[in-house]
């Protein structure tokens, strides 16, 4: 690592390892200054005789806890907070908080007269289900804290919706829709008020949302999207005081709505559609807020190139150098959920499987779906395979939410109602020693294996 004495210590608060973590920290160091992950390998706060130290020292700190496929999010927000109080920080924990919170970040926009779509929150099953009506017979069901396209279903409000999902609060929005057969919506990435790019995003076949996570097509609007929409994703950023965001927005018959601001959007996308990367100018922004001093040119130069190797700067015992997943066991108790409720029950590992699977049954009582499609998969002899309905599912492992689009079928003859496949297992290590059923005899040993066609 090559610094100057007057090197600013930029700090990145991320405790996974995300591919704009290790952008922004490579930003920082070819920059010229010093990048510092703080991760749980290395990061403490001390108070020693009134004192209060950071661990590693820093100057400034880049706010990246990923907090929303947690199901504790308030013990990283108070994480960020701690650092916050000690050090300067980019995307404070009190805007961060007001942006995950999907509801929050409407009611905060529309009390700014930003246009955003209708919606209902409501603490108890009656008051949202007497509310219901006004959307029309399909709508958007949200939890208010989602990721990824996780937590977010067109359903038939023709039949009643749960105000939980899970653990999590959910509303009810309205479906804005004018593009006909394939949904489209605008990302904006902004840093410090500043476009850096955006993107139209599209739906990919059979589904309606268009996160880049789910495979959906992306296509460069820098330059062309309309400026009303430009000017509402600037005004959205400043409003929900966010140094750096992904802002959402869709078209309607009104105009353009605000959907969402994205705290932890991710660059991929946006680098794929406009051949520029977000991270040199958050490392820009941290180095000048923090007194150092940077070439602007240089900053131009490295946004054309999306840098997410292993940073210099990464702790020796972090698992993003061992590569090491973290465990889940043959036989794993998880929470699914779906829009009518969710249940605990046990889950079968299965990595031959290229799907996650749930029993017709337990779909039924959680809500899970609607169906968006159909598959056809094989199972056992059967070459041809047999067309399944797919549904989006969310599912809790030891504090990791999942969103995937699982298959239905008939498990009853089963001894587990879900089988989880390698749309979830990418993530793990399967001890097939471990099972959280090892009391009971496993009998389930019948040839389940789905392989999508």
């Amino acid at each position: 690592m090559s610094t100057t004495d007057d090197a600013v210590r930029v700090g990145v608060l991320s405790l996974h390892n995300s591919k704009e973590t290790k952008a922004i920290l490579n930003a920082v160091e070819d920059l010229g200054h010093e990048p510092v992950w703080l991760r749980r390998e290395n990061a403490a706060v001390s108070i020693e005789d009134g004192e209060v130290t950071v661990e590693p020292e820093v100057d400034i700190i880049a706010n990246r806890l990923l907090l929303s496929n947690t199901e504790e999010p308030a013990e990283l927000l108070g994480l960020a907070t701690t650092f916050n109080r000690i050090r300067p920080m980019l995307n404070e924990p009190d805007a961060v908080l007001a942006a995950i919170h999907k509801f929050a970040t409407a009611a905060t926009l529309a009390n700014w007269n930003i246009q955003v779509p209708d919606a209902l929150l409501a603490l108890s099953n009656d008051r949202l289900n007497k509310g219901r009506e006004r959307f029309g017979d399909v709508g958007v069901y949200k939890s208010a804290i989602g990721t990824h396209g996780g937590g977010t279903w067109k359903v038939d409000l023709t039949e009643p919706v749960n105000p939980k999902v899970g653990n999590r609060q959910a509303f009810l929005q309205k479906l804005i829709d004018r593009d006909g057969d394939r949904h489209r919506d605008l990302r904006v990435y902004i840093v410090d008020g500043d476009i850096v790019g955006a993107m139209y995003r599209y739906a990919p076949e059979g589904d309606w949302r268009t996160n880049v996570a789910l495979g959906g097509d992306v296509l460069d609007a820098t330059d062309e999207m309309p400026d009303e929409a430009r000017e509402t994703a600037l005004y959205a950023a400043e409003v929900m005081e966010m140094d750096y965001v992904g802002v959402d927005l869709v078209e309607g018959e009104d105009g353009w709505f605000v959907l969402e601001a994205n705290p932890t959007a991710g660059f991929k996308g946006l680098y794929q559609a406009t051949g520029k990367s977000p991270a040199p100018h958050i490392a820009k922004l941290a180095i000048e807020r923090a007194g150092g001093e940077i070439d602007d040119t240089r900053v131009e130069e490295l946004s054309a190139t999306l840098d997410d190797s292993v940073p210099s700067c990464a702790p020796n015992e972090s698992p993003i150098i061992d590569g090491e997943a973290p465990l889940i066991g043959y036989i794993e108790e998880v929470v699914v959920n779906g829009t009518s409720g969710s249940q605990q029950t046990l889950a079968k590992s299965d990595t031959g499987a290229t799907r996650t699977s749930i029993d017709t049954s337990l779909a039924a009582e959680i809500g899970a779906g609607p169906i968006k499609s159909m598959t056809r998969v094989k199972s056992g002899s059967l070459k041809s395979g047999k067309a399944r309905p797919v549904v989006d599912l969310v599912i809790g492992i030891g504090g990791t939410q999942h969103t995937v689009t699982a298959s239905v079928e008939d498990r009853s003859h089963m001894d587990y109602p879900l089988l989880l496949g390698r749309d979830i297992l990418e993530h793990y290590r399967v001890d097939v020693r471990r099972r959280a059923n090892a009391d009971r005899t496993d009998s389930d040993d019948e040839e389940e294996e789905l392989l999508e066609e």
